[in-house]
This record gives C-alpha cells, sequence and structure tokens, in this order.
C-alpha cells in the first residue's frame, strides 16, 4: 500500500485530509515539519503527501510555496476541509485551572479572540496540534491544554473543555496533495492549474500576463507574490486558475513563457471545490 507524507500524527487535520482523499485505511508517514515532508517524497519514504497551503482566516503559508518551488514537488490534487478547533486537557480540569496552552501557530492565530478573553493563559507555538494531544496524555500533564481536532481527543482520551473556539465558525484550509513526479491523469480529469512565474522588472509587466489569462478564459482563483530569495525586492507570483480548454491553457503558457523571466507549471488537477 502507498505510503502518504503528512505533517503532525494521527488525529491531526494533515491526517485527516489524507484519509478523506486517499481512503480511510491509508498508511502514513507522520512528520513533525513541512520540510521533513518534502523530504519523505524526494527519499522515496513516500509516494505522495499532503500539505496545507491557505487558510480562510490565516491566509497563504509562504514558506510551503517555496518548498513546493524549491524541490520541484508537483501538485497531483487540492482538498479542503472545515476546521473546528477544540480546546482539550487532561480530564477534571476547567479552562481557568489552565496556564499554558500549545499548538500549531495557524492554530493559536485562528483562535485569538478566545484567548484574548482568557489572558491569564500563556500560548506556546508547537509543531502540530495532534502531537501536543498525544504528548498531554503521555506525560500526564495538568494545567496545559491543546488546541486540536475532535479526533485528537478521542484517540489520546482528552476531554474537550471548549468547542469550536475559532475567532470564525465558518473556517476552512486548503490542502495540496504532492507527489515528487508529474502527474499520470488523462486531461479529461484536469481542470485546473497551478502555476510559478517571475516578471521583468518593467511597468506592467504583471498586467500584461494577466490579459492574457482573461484573453484565454482562464478563471484565475489565487494570486499569491513570494519574496526571491536571491534578488531583494524582487517576487516570484504563484496563480491558480481553472480552465475549460487545455489547449487555450497552453496557448497561454507559450505566450506568457515569452513574457517572463522564468514559468513553472507547478501541476494540474481537478478543482476540489466542485
Amino acid at each position: 500500500m502507498d505510503k502518504i507524507a503528512i505533517q503532525g500524527v494521527a488525529g491531526s487535520f494533515h491526517h485527516q485530509v489524507a484519509q478523506e482523499y486517499f481512503g480511510r485505511q491509508v498508511q502514513v508517514d507522520e512528520c513533525m515539519s513541512f520540510q521533513a515532508v518534502a523530504d519523505s517524497l524526494l527519499n522515496h519514504q513516500s509516494t505522495a503527501a499532503v500539505m496545507a497551503i491557505e487558510n480562510s482566516i490565516a491566509g497563504s503559508i509562504l514558506s510551503n510555496y517555496a518548498l513546493i518551488d524549491e524541490h520541484n514537488l508537483q501538485v497531483i490534487g487540492e482538498h479542503y476541509i472545515p476546521i473546528q478547533l477544540n480546546l482539550m486537557a487532561l480530564q477534571g480540569q476547567t479552562v481557568q485551572e489552565i496556564r499554558k496552552v500549545y499548538s500549531h501557530p495557524m492554530a493559536l492565530l485562528q483562535c485569538k479572540d478566545f484567548f484574548r478573553n482568557h489572558p491569564h493563559i500563556e500560548l506556546v507555538e508547537d509543531t502540530d496540534t495532534a502531537e501536543v494531544a498525544r504528548r498531554i496524555r503521555e506525560k500526564g500533564l495538568r494545567n496545559v491544554a491543546a488546541v486540536a481536532s475532535k479526533a485528537a481527543a478521542e484517540i489520546y482520551n482528552l476531554e474537550i473543555l471548549e468547542e469550536g473556539i475559532q475567532t470564525i465558525k465558518n473556517n476552512s484550509t486548503r490542502f495540496l496533495t504532492l507527489g515528487a513526479a508529474a502527474s499520470k491523469k488523462g486531461i479529461f480529469e484536469v481542470n485546473k492549474a497551478s502555476l510559478k512565474f517571475i516578471l521583468e522588472s518593467k511597468q506592467g509587466s504583471l498586467v500584461s500576463v494577466l490579459n492574457i489569462i482573461r484573453d484565454f478564459d482562464l478563471d484565475m482563483t489565487k494570486i499569491q507574490s513570494v519574496p526571491v530569495i536571491e534578488t531583494p525586492w524582487k517576487y516570484a507570483f504563484f496563480i491558480d486558475v481553472i480552465f475549460e480548454d487545455a489547449k487555450k491553457l497552453q496557448k497561454a503558457l507559450e505566450i506568457i513563457e515569452v513574457m517572463t523571466e522564468e514559468l513553472k507549471v507547478l501541476g494540474t488537477y481537478k478543482n476540489g471545490l466542485k
């Protein structure tokens, strides 16, 4: 059976996505960082990977765009899940007794209003939501809580002190599924593409590229600028486009390639919202 690299452990949101996308019986390679997820793919410890790329509240994870680009990982799919974050701890405690809360920084950011109303709690950034839950159970930590999923509370036998503590209740995260080689899916199975380009430093260059996207009936659903590390104040642009005609996409790419310093197709895949 194929093994899927995830950031985190059983009960994490990455684990949930792996199960929903690849099947409930999927085997996972638990990685404690996104770099380790990329390494798992590159070292053939896994055949595919799941990586969060943006949250509807906290925004894009820029470092993951850089990882995908740097290691030439291929986007083979995407998956969206609603995120409900819960405060959990060993049984028999109240919120007022909790002194420290550990969780992934994105999870803590998504719950900022809840913790603003509980100033006695110290927030500590950690590697993974579910891994903190597991640590609390294994070490018997009291007066310490985790912010994680209901699945994590069930797996590690923790009590949920407060449900749904995320600031915005309609909270969703987009995850990419990745491979180390190009997707083998047929052209009729894909209708979305992720691209990266670097522009020449001249006026109107970005507008010109966007005009090509419009002229060839490509629906741009995302644009994100990321600094080019080697050149201060220069930026790469990562965009997602939905297309109906693969030939129009190819023609647009041929023109954009001439207009840019660098163009890379990160992957073509099926739109996860349809």
